[in-house]
C-alpha cells in the first residue's frame, strides 16, 4: 500500500463514513487470561463513545510506510492453502459474524505476544464501495467500481489512570477521583486484506507498530507466518555501522554528511513529486554517493558485500529510516551540538596546528545558558 491508498482507507474511520456494524473486543490481563469478551453494535453507542472507539482503530493506521505500516506478503502457497490465511479469510467472509474462528483468532493473538499489563483486543469489519477514479484524480461517489471488504485489529494497552484531584459539589471538597482504567493508543495490529491500487490484495497485509524499533515477530509467525523486516531502528543502526566499518578512515566528517544530505535531498524530492510509491533506497544509490566524494573502490566494494551481508543482496531501504530529516548531531566526549533544518553547512571540521576542531559559523543571536553574548 501507498500513502494514498493508506490515507484514502484512514478516512473510513468516521462515524458518518463506514459501514462498521459491531466491534469485537477482547480484554486480556497481563498473565494472559481472558478478562472480558464483547460484541457492541456501533449503531446503538453514543456518538462521542462511537468516536472513542473509531479513533483509536484509525491510529492503526498512522506513522510512516516502511517504519510503523509494514507490508507483508503471503506466498502463493500460503494464499492457496494455509491455515493462518484461512483463519483471515474466514474472519472477513463471515464479517466477524463466526463466534469459534473469533475465539481461535483471540487464542492466537494472546499465545503470540507477551505485554506485562491488560490488554485489548479489537476487532472490526467494514465494506467500502470504493468510487471510480478518473486519471485526473476526480471520483466519483456514486460510481462504485468494486466492494473492498477487510478487518482491522488493534491490540491497545490498558493501564489505572493516575489519582488527581476533583471537585464534588455535592460535598463542597477536592478530593481524589476514584482511578479507573484507560485505553491506550495501540500498540500494534494490522489491515487485511491490503488496499493495493485501490482493490483487495489477498495476498498481502498492512502491519502497524507504533514503536519502530519493535517487531512482535512472534505475533507476525503466529498471524501471518511471514517474515518481517528488520525494525527501522535496527536498519539504521546497522546502515551506520556498515557505513563506518567498511569506509574506516574514509568515514570522514564530510563524507558522511554528503551520505545524509543526499539521501534527505532524495526524500525532499519526493515528499515534493507526490510519488505514490513508497520510497526506497539500493546499495548502489549510496555507492555513488560514495563514489562521487572521492571513496576508493576497494572501500566501496566493501561496503556493499557488508550490506549484501546485512540486508541482502536485493534489499532496498527507506532513507527515513536511515537519516534524521529535521536535524544534524554531532557528538564527541561532554559535547553535544544539535543542527536543526537545512544547518548542516554551518558545521564543518578543521585540523589546525595540528589540533581537530569541529567549527561552527556563528552570525547574531548566540546565547550562553539563556544570556546573549557578543563575538568579538
Amino acid at each position: 500500500m501507498n500513502e494514498k491508498e493508506v490515507s484514502e482507507i484512514r478516512r473510513r474511520f468516521r462515524v458518518e463514513k463506514n459501514n462498521i456494524r459491531s466491534i469485537r473486543g477482547c480484554y486480556v490481563n497481563g498473565q494472559g487470561d481472558i478478562i472480558s469478551k464483547f460484541n457492541q453494535s456501533v449503531a446503538l453507542m453514543p456518538q462521542e463513545e462511537a468516536e472513542n472507539f473509531l479513533s483509536i482503530l484509525k491510529k492503526t493506521l498512522s506513522g510512516t510506510l516502511n517504519k510503523n505500516l509494514i507490508n507483508l506478503e503471503f506466498s502463493t502457497q500460503q494464499v492457496v492453502d494455509s491455515e493462518e490465511h484461512r483463519l483471515l479469510m474466514a474472519l472477513k467472509d463471515s464479517s466477524l459474524k463466526e463466534e469459534d474462528t473469533i475465539h481461535r483468532f483471540f487464542q492466537n493473538v494472546i499465545r503470540s505476544i507477551t505485554l506485562d499489563e491488560n490488554y485489548l483486543i479489537l476487532l472490526t469489519h467494514d465494506t467500502y464501495d470504493v468510487p471510480f477514479r478518473s486519471k485526473d484524480g476526480q471520483t466519483q461517489d456514486d460510481n462504485s467500481t468494486e466492494v473492498y471488504s477487510y478487518i482491522l485489529c488493534s491490540i491497545c494497552p490498558v493501564k489505572p489512570t493516575k489519582p488527581v484531584l476533583g471537585y464534588y459539589v455535592s460535598e463542597n471538597t477536592f478530593r481524589n477521583c476514584t482511578t479507573d482504567w484507560a485505553v491506550s493508543p495501540p500498540k500494534l495490529g494490522f489491515l487485511f486484506p491490503a488496499f493495493d491500487d485501490r482493490s483487495a490484495n489477498i495476498y498481502s497485509a498492512l502491519y502497524y507498530v507504533q514503536d519502530s524499533s519493535e517487531t512482535y515477530a512472534q505475533f507476525v509467525d503466529t498471524v501471518f507466518h511471514c517474515d518481517v523486516p528488520m525494525p527501522a531502528a535496527e536498519q539504521k543502526e546497522a546502515f551506520q555501522s556498515i557505513l563506518c566499518e567498511s569506509l574506516e578512515r574514509e568515514c570522514d566528517f564530510d563524507t558522511v554528511c554528503a551520505v545524509q544530505e543526499q539521501l534527505k535531498n532524495l526524500i525532499e524530492e519526493h515528499k515534493a513529486n507526490r510519488e505514490e510509491i513508497p520510497l526506497t533506497v539500493s546499495k548502489g544509490h549510496v555507492a555513488r554517493i560514495l563514489e562521487t566524494q572521492g571513496v576508493s573502490k576497494e572501500h566501496i566494494e566493501r561496503f556493499e558485500k557488508q550490506f549484501d551481508e546485512q540486508f541482502g543482496p536485493e534489499t532496498n531501504l527507506s532513507p527515513k529510516n536511515l537519516v534524521e530529516t529535521n536535524q544534524l548531531v554531532v557528538t564527541a566526549p561532554n559535547v553535544k551540538i544539535q543542527v536543526g533544518g537545512d544547518g548542516d553547512h554551518l558545521v564543518e571540521t578543521r585540523v589546525i596546528n595540528g589540533v581537530k576542531y569541529i567549527m561552527i559559523r556563528a552570525e547574531d543571536g548566540v546565547e550562553v545558558n539563556g544570556v546573549p553574548v557578543h563575538i568579538t
